[in-house]
């Protein structure tokens, strides 16, 4: 059916946003045991994850591995992969659907969402999180903090931002009534997710949905566990077949199909910064063959740093380094990638950041204790690997840089130090749980800021540690272009929905602010309406009168 048919005399508003909690899953706790439960019976499962397209489940017998990165030989469940054809069927699929959910009523589509947001709150939190946690290798903190809590965060903020969109109308008067609708773009969304959180390839989908669009969405092949058991919440919330469409496999051919399809509306991406850019002279190459102008949106790459200033808290800026550089890995886009402390700072704040380096559990994240598991594939592990590895020969490793693939791809947190403020691994993104810092003579801050601010072409996230307030006030001046979300006395990873917004800009995206009302807007069109209730009867105007 089609709300665009039913009369609803009322004006509808949305329930009031509020931020889920966080679950401490402590020993003891109901939701721990639950939780453990969930993760054993998933790990002794291997599912089979088809296509959804048009809500149909595809199997195309062309199959690629699920596994746990922590235990690679093991393995939860085989993908199907997409032929062109598949693409193609994903697209008509979104068109189709497009028809009616366009012409649902805003509320009707907030409602869906709203309800997969409570189902993910309750019924369905230990299947998301456990799927998260095994397939990659997220600690039941992380996984809570993405699976479950800003996932609800988003959905639910999203609905309230989107309500504020639609409530922004024009001027009026006595003789016009000015209104804007705000419409689904014409054509499909393409959204392409990254492995690293649940959070994305949840919200990159639905956000643009959310708003009358319909989607072709590809998730990562490392992260095709999770990306079923989302595409199964959203069907139980009612969400009709087809206005998100799951496709999988070559990542170069589908985006080759998709990026050329005269009926591409946008792209809603999180990924690399090449694979954007490339993304982005496709379309650019392109433009003559489109219905209309594709909205490109998309976050990128970060080499984010966490500066310290002579004034610093030196037990408070360890322990920033030390979970914003190491938590999941250092697998966040967010996570703190370079470190500048002052010579006076240094040798306390090594120390103290060397014994919980020391004293970090890594393994199975079905082991609670763990601190950390392993990081994604081997692909991710190679590339780390040589990292450290260059290190070991160019620099000084301070602590860490210890590397198995034997079972999983476990690489121990390393702090690298070196006195070179253009070193490699202070310049290029590792996405790994790889800390390099640089220490500087107390009297030059100034230029030390100019240097963090100029050594990178990223701008995602970015912190400074300082008690003097002086120190605050010129980095965050001199500063201000350098991070999308700036930090100030606080680690630079776990912005929250409503709170942070959040994405950067230079080479790490559009800067579009996933999770806010600057978001939604990316995914409208508006039509201007102008009803005039006193048309003029006489082409004449008052001064064509004769004198």
């Amino acid at each position: 059916m089609s709300s665009s048919n039913a009369v609803f005399n009322g004006r509808r508003r949305v329930p009031p946003a509020t931020n889920d909690p966080i679950r401490s899953y402590a020993p003891g706790s109901p939701e721990r045991a639950s939780l453990k439960a969930r993760l054993k019976t998933m790990a002794s499962e291997s599912i089979d994850i088809p296509l959804i397209i048009g809500g149909k489940e595809v199997h195309t017998g062309s199959c690629g591995k699920s596994v746990m990165p922590h235990d690679h030989q093991h393995v939860l469940g085989h993908y199907h992969k997409a032929s062109e054809s598949h693409v193609l069927q994903a697209v008509d699929a979104a068109r189709t659907a497009w028809n009616d959910w366009t012409s649902w009523s805003f509320d009707d589509r907030a409602a869906v969402i709203l309800k997969a947001a409570e189902l993910l709150r309750t019924s369905w939190r230990d299947v998301i999180n456990g799927a998260t946690m095994l397939g990659q290798s997220k600690t039941a903190f992380q996984a809570e903090i993405d699976a479950a809590c800003e996932i609800v965060d988003f959905w639910r903020f999203n609905v309230h931002y989107g309500q504020e969109l639609l409530d922004e109308q024009p001027l009026s008067d006595n003789t016009m009534w000015n209104q804007v609708e705000y419409r689904g773009l014409e054509g499909f969304v393409y959204a392409v997710t990254p492995f690293n959180f649940t959070s994305i390839a949840a919200n990159l989908p639905t956000a643009p949905a959310l708003m009358g669009n319909t989607v072709v969405w590809k998730p990562a092949s490392s992260a095709m566990f999770n990306a079923y058991y989302l595409m199964k919440l959203y069907e139980e919330a009612g969400m009709p077949p087809g206005v998100i469409n799951m496709v999988a496999g070559d990542s170069a051919m589908i985006s080759k199909i998709l990026l050329s399809h005269r009926d591409l509306a946008g792209v809603h991406f999180t990924g690399s910064t090449e694979v954007f850019n490339d993304m982005w002279k496709t379309i650019g190459s392109s433009m003559g063959s489109y219905r209309s102008y594709p909205r490109i949106v998309g976050e990128t790459g970060g080499k984010d740093f966490i500066l310290a200033h002579p004034s610093a808290d030196a037990d408070a800026f360890a322990v920033a380094a030390v979970r914003g550089g190491y938590e999941f890995q250092g697998q966040k886009c967010s996570a703190a990638s370079r470190l500048y402390v002052p010579k006076s700072l240094w040798n306390g704040v090594r120390d103290r950041m060397v014994a919980m380096i020391d004293d970090i559990k890594m393994g199975d994240v079905q082991d609670f204790r763990n601190f950390m598991g392993a990081v994604i594939d081997k692909k991710s592990f190679d590339k780390i690997s040589e990292y450290i590895a260059y290190a070991k020969q160019s620099a000084k490793i301070v602590a860490g840089g210890q590397c198995d693939a034997s079972k999983g791809f476990f690489i121990r947190p390393t702090l690298v130090e070196t006195a070179d403020p253009a070193y490699r691994l202070l310049c290029e993104e590792i996405f790994g749980p790889v800390l390099t810092v640089h220490v500087y003579d107390d009297a030059k801050w100034a230029e030390t800021m100019k240097i963090v601010d100029t050594t990178s072409p990223y701008a995602l996230t970015g912190a400074v540690f300082a008690q003097d307030r002086r120190a605050i006030v010129e980095a965050t001046s001199v500063l201000r272009h350098a991070a999308g979300n700036f930090y100030v006395n606080d680690k630079p990873t776990g912005a929250v929905v409503g709170m942070q917004p959040f994405g950067g800009a230079r080479a790490s995206g559009t800067n579009d602010k996933a999770g806010s009302k600057l978001n939604l807007i990316r995914w409208v069109s508006a039509r201007t309406i102008k009803e005039n209730f006193a048309p003029p009867k006489d082409y004449k105007y008052p001064f064509m009168g004769q004198e």
